[in-house]
């Protein structure tokens, strides 16, 4: 609302601004309410995800209005509005399509809970699309027709047109100023700022310059904290700051750091004859084998069965007997500690378990190798085994977090550049965006690293969520650097930085102050969700207004009619730039560097 209101009080945008919010919260309303009512569980990660459809749907939102200012004020509603469209309906769809492909892309990922988020969010997306257009939209036309009126924005009551050339007029009761060289609203001071001043200094070859070598500093350090990542998530990061679970895991590194899980053997076989000395023998080789493993303790194993040959050695029980073994063995096992260990039904044993401590296991890369190394073992042993322990859910991710994040990561991208191939009519323009994309994603993982963040389920979902938004400042310029009618690449640039430079801005802003709140939050999930949304807002609205336009000047390539030759740029014979003619009225241009 700060962001559109106007002093004019027929040009003031409040109203549309609240309308614009309302639609997003709407999208979330809808999303939320279908999948619910279809039955998609709900992670705790969606929590997170209102706040990102907020800021999609303010992005979009600014678009729009930034191309509504483009007409003329004293057209008709219906040809403003068709001029609107025009301009950012197709802008807003690419980067739409991108961002629900993105996250619908997602749902690849084997863990439950990035794919609830990926459904959520890319339906809330699709939802936040159709609102804006039709929605946010009508209310735009509504709010044409009273600035075509002249009324006021909060009575509706009209008020007079300020005199010509004359800029001191009552606020409150004088309205409607425009350009009236141009015919359009009156542009903002920022955006004058980027046409007169930011435009031509980007442009300019030293500073030119200066943006390569800051953006190969920018790269290098990005590639540089992708090999410093870690991988895994530390457990008590999973409760609350305040929760007890904590201090006792602070304790246990604190204290019995030496010390790893301490992991069941399960023997799931119900045939397997624990009264046979034979079968005994192969079960105490496996347990050797686990044993000579370098992160188990040789003298940490715990067995029921080794207990249970003792107490009948002591009571002259002969226990390689089958009867005598199963006849003896309740009693036994209700006298000791290992009455969950046996599962003794119907004199069957069922299952049974051991359990192996393991030791110098700190590190999550320790962890994965832990898995990896006791399940190879087990897999190798002529009993059936299984090993299990409560925390294996978590170290489970570590084997496979890293190929899936690559997979979406690429199968996204790849699906970003058919997009914007098929909706940017410019080739090249199109492979810019996708640069855009890795690049962005490279950074944001490499600052991951330098800001605390380890490579789990939780950063991997913010890693699908940084290619949707990655692409969209970049294919905003892009698409306007293509569909500007200036005829050097350099005014392209400008004139495209001109019209879209403050609504990026605005868009980058609006969205890190919906997420803002989540800094302070006593959750790791959503404090991660804040580190990495900032990190892909900063880079991709950086992207969007400093590297882009830079890159795009180096390349571009425009066409232009004949006829428009006089709306082609001020300085139609740039000597840096020869024009050669294709056929009979297409003129292209040809960068000389």
């Amino acid at each position: 609302m700060l962001c559109l209101s106007r002093l004019d009080c027929v040009r003031n945008k409040v109203w549309v601004a609240t309308f614009g919010v309302l639609s997003a919260g709407m999208a979330v309303l809808s999303s939320f309410g279908l999948l619910l009512y279809c039955g998609m569980p709900f992670a705790m990660t969606v929590a997170t995800a209102p706040f990102l459809i907020l800021g999609i749907g303010v992005d979009d939102m600014f678009i729009m209005i930034s191309c509504w200012q483009q007409t003329q004020v004293h057209g008709d509603v219906e040809d403003r509005m068709a001029a609107t469209y025009k301009e950012a309906a197709v802008s807003i769809t690419i980067t739409t399509l991108t961002d629900a492909l993105a996250f619908y892309i997602g749902l690849l990922t084997p863990f439950g809970s990035v794919q609830s988020f990926c459904m959520y969010t890319g339906t809330a997306v699709l939802f936040c699309y159709l609102y804006n257009i039709t929605f946010f939209g009508a209310f735009l036309a509504l709010n044409g027709r009273r600035e075509k009126s002249n009324r006021h924005w909060l009575t509706c009551m009209k008020v007079p047109e300020p005199v010509e050339n004359s800029e001191k007029y009552n606020i409150c009761s004088v309205g409607g100023a425009y350009d009236h060289g141009t015919g359009k609203e009156e542009p903002m001071p920022i955006n004058n700022f980027f046409k007169t001043y930011y435009g031509p200094f980007l442009t300019n070859n030293w500073t030119k310059g200066f943006v390569i070598l800051l953006y190969a500093g920018y790269l290098g350090s990005s590639i540089y904290g992708c090999f410093q990542i870690k991988e895994g998530i530390d457990l008590k990061n999973l409760a609350a700051d305040s929760s007890y679970v904590g201090s006792y895991y602070d304790n246990e590194d604190e204290f019995f750091s030496e010390y790893g899980p301490n992991v069941m053997v399960v023997v799931t076989d119900s045939e397997f004859q624990y009264w046979n000395e034979s079968a005994r023998n192969s079960l105490d080789s496996c347990l050797q084998n686990f044993e000579s493993l370098p992160m188990v303790s040789q003298n940490g194993t715990i067995s029921w069965l080794n207990q249970y040959l003792a107490f009948g050695k002591m009571t002259n029980l002969n226990l390689s007997e089958e009867n005598t073994f199963k006849r003896n063995l309740s009693a036994f096992l209700e006298r000791s500690d290992f009455v969950q260990d046996v599962n003794f039904t119907d004199n069957t044993i069922f299952a049974s378990r051991v359990f192996i401590q393991t030791v110098n296991v700190s590190t999550a890369v320790d962890e994965k190798n832990m898995l990896n190394e006791l399940r190879e073992t087990a897999n190798d042993c002529p009993v059936k085994l299984v090993v299990y322990h409560p925390a294996f859910i978590y170290f489970d991710q570590y084997a496979v977090i890293v190929s899936n994040t690559i997979q979406n990561i690429v199968v996204a991208t790849l699906a970003m550049l058919v997009i914007s191939l098929l909706l940017i009519p410019n080739p090249i323009c199109s492979l810019w965006v996708t640069f855009a994309i890795a690049s962005v994603i490279v950074g944001v993982a490499g600052f991951m690293a330098f800001w605390d963040v380890n490579l789990d389920s939780v950063s991997m979902i913010n890693l699908v969520i940084c290619i949707g938004f990655s692409v969209d400042f970049s294919a905003h310029i892009s698409y306007a650097f293509v569909s500007s009618n200036k005829r050097t690449a350099n005014e392209k640039a400008i004139d495209a930085v001109y019209h879209l430079g403050y609504p990026i801005i605005q868009g980058a802003v609006s969205t890190i102050l919906g997420v803002v709140a989540l800094s302070a939050a006593e959750s790791y999930i959503f404090r991660t969700f804040f580190k990495i949304m900032f990190l892909v807002i900063v880079f991709g609205a950086v992207h969007g207004i400093v590297f882009i336009p830079v890159f795009l000047s180096f390349f571009g390539i425009c066409g232009a009619k004949v006829g428009d030759e006089e709306d082609a740029g001020d300085n139609p014979q740039d000597n840096t730039y020869q024009f050669k003619q294709k056929g009979n009225d297409n003129i292209a241009c040809e960068n000389n560097f």
